[in-house]
């Protein structure tokens, strides 16, 4: 049981990453201004919920299979997702990099980590 786990645990930790890489680019196509603010929202937000249940499908599993250490890891990053996602608040796109912008590439360089 324990193997089917952490090979689970795997593919979805490299799905995780290839989202990540996904997200990191299609920013930076946004910044080099080779793609519209609209068109990057709807590249991106089609992939946040599926990033979403796939880090909290690990952390709960780590928790059911009583592996304490890692799912002390991913914690706080499923906690963080699940919050940052979870808001309703109106975010407005604009191409100056605003302030709640700033919490972005550490914590995204914190979800490759884990």
């Amino acid at each position: 049981m324990e193997a089917v786990v952490f090979v689970f645990s795997l593919l979805d930790c490299c799905a995780l990453i290839f989202l990540s890489v996904y997200f990191i680019i299609t920013l930076s196509d946004l910044e080099c201004d080779y793609i519209n603010a609209r068109s990057c929202c709807s590249k991106l937000n089609k992939w946040v919920i599926p990033e979403l249940v796939g880090h909290t499908v690990v952390t709960v599993l780590m928790l059911i299979s009583l592996h304490w250490f890692i799912f002390l890891l991913n914690l706080p990053v499923a906690t963080w997702n699940t919050y940052r996602n979870t808001q309703s608040r109106a975010v407005e796109v604009t191409h100056e990099r605003s302030h709640d912008q700033a919490w972005f590439p550490p914590a995204l360089f914190l979800h490759v980590s884990l």
